[in-house]
C-alpha cells in the first residue's frame, strides 16, 4: 500500500456515492461558500453605485462563476482545472481594491481590469514552478494578514447600516448587527454537527427574521426580477484604465498565490500527499480562465475557497461528485434572477453583523501562515514594515497630496497593493537568516565586546 494511502477518504476521488448520502455533504459545501459569493457582489456593486437591478444582476452572474469556477477544477478541460476537490466561488481578496478603484473610475473599468489580471493569472499558472518560491509563507501571510486587516471599515460601515444609508449609525442598524454577531459566534463556537458549520448562514437567517419583524426589508428587488434570465456578454461594459488594471493585476497575483495554497492544502489535508506540478498549474490556470470569463459576462472574479478546503481536510469527503453537485447548484441558480434578488434584501446591518467574522478569520489565517515560518529578525521586518506601509499609508490620504494622482490611485488606495510589493521586494533583497544564524552573529558580536 501507498504511504499516501493511510488515511482513506469514505469517499474516493472518482467515487459516486448515493444521491441520499450526496446531498447532505453538499448542502455543507454550499452554505460554507454562498454568503461570500454572494456578499461580494453586495459589497462591490455598492461602492461603484450601481443600480439595485444592476446589483442583482452582479449576484446573479457571481452564482454563474461560482458554478463554472469550481466545475472546471473538478471535471478539467485539458490542462484547465485542477481535478481536485476544491471549491471556487467569488472571493474577499479582490473587494478592498475594486471598492477604492471602482468609486473613481465604474465596474466597466474593473471588468476590464479583470480580464487583463484573467490573463496574469493564466501566465503564472504556466511558469508556476519558477514564480512559486517567490512567494513563500511569509510573504503569502503578511498579504492575507493585510487583506483581513483592510476589511474591517466595511464591515463596521455596513453593521452601521450602509455609509448611504438614511438610517445609518442608527441603534437599530446597530442591534440587528448585534444580534447577527452573538447567533455567529454562539453557533461556531458552541453548537454541533450542521448548526455548527452553517452558523453564518444561520446567523444572517435570524438577523433577516428581526429586520423582517422590524420592516426594514425592502422587497421590491424581488419583485421586479424574472424567474429565469440567461446573462450577455458585456452587460457592463468593458474599459481598460492602466491604474485600475495594475491594482487588479497585483491582487490577481496574490489571488493565485492564494490558490496555491488551497490547492495544496487540498491535496495534504483530504488526500494525505502532496499536489503535484501539473496539479497546481492546471488549478490556477483554471481560475485564470475563468477570471476571463467572468470579465466578460459581468462575473467578478473567482477565489478558492479555504473554509471548504478545511472542510474537506476534516471530513475527508474527496468525491469530486459530491462538489459537483454544490458547484451545479450555484450554477442554476445564477440563472434564476428572483433568488439573486432576494440575496440583495439582505440589510446591511446583517451583512456586516455576519461578514467580520469571516473577515476575522481571513485575518487570523494570515497569522498562521506568516507563523509557518521563524520570526527571525529578518523575517519580523518584512511582516511589519509591510503591514505598517500597507495600512499606514492609506490611513493617511493628506499625506498623498503631493503624490500625482497615477500613483495615489494604484498605491494609495489599497492597502493589499503597498503590503504586497513591501512584502515582495523585501523577501528578495534581505538575506535570508535563520533564527541560529543570528543567534550566531550575536554570539560573536559578544565575543569581540
Amino acid at each position: 500500500m501507498s504511504k499516501y494511502q493511510k488515511n482513506v477518504s469514505m469517499f474516493d476521488i472518482d467515487g459516486r456515492p448515493p444521491i441520499l448520502k450526496c446531498l447532505p455533504l453538499s448542502m455543507q459545501h454550499i452554505l460554507a461558500m454562498i454568503v461570500g459569493t454572494v456578499t461580494v457582489p453586495i459589497v462591490v456593486g455598492g461602492a461603484v453605485g450601481v443600480s439595485p437591478t444592476q446589483i442583482t444582476l452582479l449576484v446573479q452572474y457571481a452564482l454563474i462563476i461560482a458554478g463554472i469556477s469550481t466545475l472546471i477544477q473538478l471535471y478539467p478541460i485539458g490542462n484547465i482545472g485542477s481535478r481536485l476537490p476544491i471549491i471556487f466561488g467569488v472571493g474577499f481578496t479582490y473587494v478592498p481594491t475594486l471598492v477604492a478603484v471602482g468609486g473613481n473610475y465604474g465596474l466597466a473599468s474593473i471588468l476590464g481590469a479583470q480580464l487583463i489580471g484573467g490573463v496574469a493569472t493564466v501566465l503564472i499558472g504556466i511558469f508556476i514552478k519558477k514564480i512559486r518560491k517567490f512567494f513563500p509563507n511569509i510573504v503569502a501571510g503578511t498579504v492575507v494578514f493585510t487583506i483581513g486587516l483592510s476589511l474591517y471599515p466595511i464591515a463596521i460601515n455596513y453593521m452601521a447600516g450602509g455609509v448611504n444609508s438614511p438610517t445609518y449609525a442608527s441603534m437599530q442598524n446597530w442591534a440587528v448587527a448585534a444580534i447577527t454577531l452573538v447567533v455567529v459566534i454562539g453557533l461556531s463556537q458552541f453548537a454541533k454537527g450542521y448548526a455548527k458549520l452553517a452558523a453564518i448562514f444561520l446567523g444572517i437567517i435570524v438577523g433577516y427574521c428581526v429586520s423582517l419583524v422590524l420592516g426594514i426589508i425592502n422587497f421590491d428587488p424581488i419583485r421586479e426580477a424574472t424567474w429565469f434570465a440567461i446573462p450577455k456578454p458585456l452587460e457592463f461594459g468593458m474599459e481598460f484604465d492602466m491604474p485600475v488594471i495594475i491594482s487588479v493585476v497585483i491582487v490577481s497575483i496574490i489571488n493565485a498565490v492564494q490558490a496555491i495554497g488551497d490547492l495544496s492544502a487540498t491535496t495534504m489535508g483530504g488526500m494525505d500527499r502532496n499536489i503535484t506540478d501539473k496539479e497546481l498549474s492546471s488549478g490556477v490556470i483554471g481560475s485564470g480562465i475563468c477570471t476571463m470569463i467572468g470579465a466578460l459576462f459581468g462575473g467578478l472574479p473567482p477565489s478558492s475557497y479555504s473554509q471548504n478546503v478545511g472542510m474537506v481536510a476534516m471530513n475527508k469527503v474527496i468525491s469530486r461528485f459530491v462538489l459537483g453537485i454544490a458547484g451545479i447548484f450555484m450554477l442554476l441558480s445564477g440563472f434564476v434572477p428572483k433568488f439573486g434578488a432576494l440575496m440583495t434584501t439582505i440589510p446591511y446591518s446583517v451583512l456586516g453583523g455576519a461578514t467580520i467574522s469571516i473577515f476575522s478569520i481571513i485575518t487570523m489565517t494570515g497569522i498562521k501562515l506568516i507563523i509557518t515560518e521563524e520570526l527571525s529578525s529578518r523575517n519580523i521586518t518584512i511582516v511589519g514594515l509591510a503591514i505598517a506601509l500597507g495600512m499606514g499609508i492609506t490611513s493617511v490620504p493628506a499625506a498623498q497630496e503631493a503624490f500625482p494622482s497615477f500613483v495615489k490611485l494604484v498605491f494609495g488606495e489599497s492597502p493589499i497593493v503597498i503590503a504586497t510589493l513591501v512584502a515582495f521586494v523585501l523577501n528578495l533583497i534581505i538575506p535570508n537568516k535563520s533564527l541560529e544564524d543570528e543567534a550566531k552573529e550575536r554570539a560573536v558580536m559578544e565575543e569581540t565586546n
